[in-house]
């Protein structure tokens, strides 16, 4: 058995840092962590490879010696146990487009004093440094009381031209056009660009590929209330049924 359980309990120590706060860094159930540590079960390769590189520790040192304090405050100078500095570092920052920058926002975006300029949001997501935090503005993307609403926030990761067509059709994106900021759902087809909205009485905007500036592959909502999920379970449900339905089929 590696010493891997002992290292990260040492260096949560020396960071001062939760269970819960050490799992949401790397995308870990608190349950799991707690196992590694109590050396009931052992990482999967790529959790410590993760972990090795964010504290710039070698995969050798962290599996197969017990690790010193002092040892690891040399492995990387900005490992320390002031609570206060581990709190501000804890998670990447990410810039924000807010209401008040939205307008400004397509004419901009490549103004590199405009964009260190945006607020930042500290959050515990992957792949910070290609991401980007939008308000959403208005109501077009909600439906029979769900969905999205003013003031929650979205956060996309942007993608390269070439990857729009790769892109499935209805994933939630936000498109930057020459004078627009829009939130809608994308679809694509032989080069065309359609937005659709889930209000059902907003029509759709199409446009060709050329009109895009940028865009952003939503992959995280932060809601300003409790969201509605029962949509997501009744559409489970469905499936599961469907499948069970197919299993009937095939043993009749």
């Amino acid at each position: 058995m590696s010493f891997f359980g002992k290292n990260i309990k040492k260096i949560r120590s020396v960071q001062n840092m939760s269970q819960q706060a050490f799992s949401e860094i790397f995308d870990l159930k608190r349950a799991t962590l707690g196992a590694y540590e109590e050396q009931r079960s052992e990482p999967k390769i790529d959790t410590i490879i993760r972990i090795a590189n964010y504290f710039s520790i070698s995969i050798d040192d962290l599996l197969t010696s017990e690790l010193t304090v002092n040892e690891l405050l040399k492995f990387k100078a900005d490992l320390t146990t002031d609570s206060t500095r581990i709190s501000k570092d804890l998670f990447p920052e990410i810039g924000c487009v807010t209401y008040e920058l939205i307008l400004d926002y397509p004419t901009s975006f490549e103004n590199e004093a405009y964009i260190k300029g945006l607020p930042k949001l500290q959050l515990p997501i992957s792949n910070a440094e290609s991401s980007r935090a939008f308000v959403v503005q208005n109501l077009e993307m909600t439906h029979l009381d769900r969905g999205f609403y003013p003031k929650d926030i979205v956060i996309g990761q942007k993608l390269a031209r070439k990857d729009y067509k790769k892109l499935e059709n209805g994933t939630y994106c936000v498109l930057i056009t020459a004078d627009k900021v829009i939130f809608r759902r994308f679809f694509f087809s032989s080069g065309e660009i359609t937005l659709r909205t889930d209000h059902k009485n907003i029509e759709d905007i199409e446009m060709p590929v050329s009109a895009v500036r940028e865009l952003w592959e939503i992959k995280y909502v932060f809601c300003n209330r409790i969201p509605d999920f029962s949509d997501m379970i009744e559409g489970r449900l469905t499936l599961i049924q469907e499948e069970v339905g197919k299993l009937h089929e095939l043993l009749r």
